[in-house]
């Protein structure tokens, strides 16, 4: 590879955007608003474009990889001294989130509104509204299932940080630590724009909606802080 090639392969997975007028000039079909957490590390075979569908509002993250085909048939060359092809569609739905080090091989269909789980090897289909992990990836629970975990277990993650804090940091936790636990104490009653700055990065065009029928666990942050300071059970720091 020439110094010219190394230069045009490094800026075309420079930002999600360079990576995606990539993708697309090479054919694939992309949706609206997806996101490469790390372009760098990520690799979606253009060898078969049109093979490979992906919708709207996908997160890609570090490591991700993507194959429409493979060559196995190396062994049979060896073996048989014959060719056989080997390829797949491979498609991804809408509003989608792949932690790191996901790979699709050649046959994954990822419906709509899913999760794979971090290190997770998808080979066949995984239905709408599905949270799946594993080697091969498998279905674990619904979305809705692990939304409803989620908000449960958001409160105690939150205490444990905020006693991490104070025990390692040998300081008081301030709200700007808790920029993604915002939810639990921010709301229409004390919002305010430059006391509470990651909330319009974080809710994005949800951000309108969002702050008209939020109602947070704790009525501010001095509430919070406060159960954060009473004894939790299973909480070690």
């Amino acid at each position: 590879m020439t110094i010219f090639q190394l230069l045009k392969y490094h800026l075309r997975r420079k930002t999600t955007k360079s990576y995606l007028k990539y993708l697309r000039k090479k054919g694939i079909e992309i949706g609206d608003n997806c996101i490469f957490r790390h372009p760098e590390s990520t690799n979606i075979d253009v060898t078969r474009p049109t093979l490979v569908t992906i919708g709207n509002n996908v997160d890609f993250n570090r490591n991700f990889i993507l194959l429409s085909h493979d060559y196995t048939t190396s062994v049979f060359l060896n073996l048989y001294g014959n060719f056989v092809n080997s390829s797949g569609t491979v498609r991804i739905g809408n509003n989608v989130y792949f932690g790191v080090n996901c790979t699709l091989l050649k046959g994954a269909i990822i419906g709509d509104n899913c999760i794979i789980g971090a290190n997770s090897l998808v080979t066949g289909r995984i239905p709408n509204n599905s949270v799946a992990v594993g080697v091969p990836a498998k279905v674990i629970c619904s979305i809705d299932e692990y939304y409803q975990k989620r908000k449960q277990k958001a409160i105690y993650e939150a205490v444990e940080y905020a006693q991490s804090i104070r025990t390692k940091l040998k300081r008081e936790p301030n709200q700007y630590d808790f920029f993604e636990e915002f939810g639990l104490f921010v709301n229409k009653d004390n919002y305010n724009e430059q006391l509470h700055p990651f909330v319009k990065k974080q809710m994005g065009i949800h951000f309108d909606n969002w702050i008209k029928s939020h109602s947070s666990q704790f009525p501010d942050f001095n509430a919070f802080l406060v159960e954060s300071n009473r004894p939790h059970n299973n909480i070690t720091i």
